[in-house]
């Protein structure tokens, strides 16, 4: 990077969960069992994920978000921290789990069914959003997803929104959004 070029600041708010990968012959149909092969744990979360891959390309990252008072809970924030994500505003939530996805990958299609258990994800509050206002007022790029209870996603994009900060978010797992979140949004990602 040139002298000429600033590292941007990004400061996502969203999900950290550990993923529970199996790879399998198929996809089981409702009611049946397959035996599976290879099995993985690894972090994840469409937050997590988000901030790790900026991280890498170079920004200067912060992560607001919640993990469980457990062991996965620690494992997905040492590994955001190695990745370089500012965590100062990762907190653990007493009495829940770390979010859990839960992973099955057909080795014939390469394709996955996930379901997701939250867990401390759907604790986040506006609350912890207004305690990481400067985080977020200090940033470029604001970057949401759906992971997290909604009117935590709206509140952080109202104070992006209001500093004029570019707001990116990936409506996903898909639902129904307010019109009025989608009026400050920058950037819709979809895939």
């Amino acid at each position: 990077m040139g002298d000429h070029m600033k590292c941007p600041r990004i400061t996502v708010v969203g999900s950290l969960n550990m993923d529970l990968v199996v790879r399998a012959p198929r996809i089981p149909v409702p009611g049946e069992t397959v035996l599976g092969g290879p099995f993985e744990t690894a972090p994840g979360g469409k937050g997590a994920n988000q901030a790790v891959a900026a991280a890498r390309l170079g920004a200067h990252v912060c992560m607001v978000g919640r993990i469980g008072d457990d062991p996965f809970g620690e494992q997905v924030r040492a590994c955001m921290i190695a990745a370089a994500v500012d965590c100062s505003h990762v907190h653990p939530t007493r009495g829940f789990s770390t979010g859990v996805g839960l992973i099955v990958v057909a080795d014939d299609t390469g394709q996955n069914a996930i379901v997701v258990a939250s867990g401390a994800n759907m604790r986040l509050t506006p609350a912890d959003v207004e305690a990481a206002e400067p985080l977020i007022t200090n940033s470029d790029i604001l970057v949401l997803q759906l992971e997290s209870p909604l009117e935590t996603v709206v509140r952080a994009a109202e104070i992006a929104a209001a500093r004029g900060i570019t707001i990116v978010l990936n409506p996903a797992p898909a639902r129904e959004v307010p019109d009025g979140l989608l009026a400050l949004v920058g950037v819709l990602v979809l895939r």
